[in-house]
């Protein structure tokens, strides 16, 4: 099975515990398909300047469990795609 390469954005302080490792589970609304060995792409985004860092992160996606959480997220959403807890590898 051929790996995927998928990109998502992320936050400076997310990036920074992402690059160091100290972060290895993602916690993503589940609107896209991911299966374990897929490669995440995270890039860097500022929000106050409202574009991207052009910093980026690849991580191996280890674990994937998907599951349903009403707090962060609109119901609506929650309800068609649910959540993924992603563990990452090197």
């Amino acid at each position: 099975m051929k790996r995927r390469r998928i990109h998502k954005k992320t936050w400076p302080e997310e990036f920074h515990l992402l690059k160091s490792k100290r972060k290895n589970i993602e916690l993503r609304l589940a609107d896209f398909k991911l299966r374990q060995g897929d490669v995440l792409v995270l890039e860097e985004w500022d929000p106050k300047q409202r574009q991207y860092t052009g910093r980026t992160i690849e991580r191996k996606v280890g674990l994937v469990l998907k599951f349903n959480l009403a707090k962060w997220n609109p119901v609506a959403d929650i309800k068609k795609y649910g959540h993924y807890l992603i563990w990452l590898d090197d």
